[in-house]
């Protein structure tokens, strides 16, 4: 039997070519064990794993996680960046208007990009992000439904 073991974070971190340290270590970990969390979520994360950690290097490193695809940003409109480890399937998001829960939807095509644009406008178009909006369950039932 052979076994592939996965690969540890500071292994993914070596081979994404980034310098391994306990905040990023931390900081990747936070996002993967996070559902769409924002940067000052994420930062009391690492602070809880390494102790005290500035915003700024938070900022940084999830910037370099992002840029080194183990990591993924999505921005939806109205809310702060948001940060999740689902990376690399072409999936989408759904957000609650009232209350900004982001929940992963998978991708109906299944392969990047999912739409094609009308006009291209001379792109070379590889990825579509989709939005879907709407009220969660938990927004959605009226308040004298949930109290019961």
């Amino acid at each position: 039997m052979t076994g592939s073991r996965t690969p540890t974070t500071a292994e993914e971190l070596r081979g994404a070519g980034l310098r391994v340290t306990a905040a990023r270590v931390a900081l990747l970990e936070a996002v993967r064990a996070g559902d769409h969390l924002g940067v000052e979520a994420l930062a009391g994360g690492v602070r809880d794993r390494v102790g005290h950690v500035s915003l700024q290097a938070v900022y940084e490193g999830l910037h370099a996680l992002a840029a080194a695809g183990l990591v993924r940003r999505i921005e939806p409109a109205g809310s702060p960046a948001r940060f999740e480890g689902r990376v690399g399937d072409n999936h989408h998001h759904v957000v609650c208007r009232s209350c900004g829960l982001v929940v992963d939807v998978d991708c109906e095509a299944g392969e990047a990009p999912c739409l094609t644009a009308s006009d291209d406008h001379g792109f070379a178009i590889d990825e579509a992000e989709v939005i879907y909006w709407g009220l969660c369950p938990d927004c959605s039932t009226p308040r004298s439904a949930r109290a019961l």
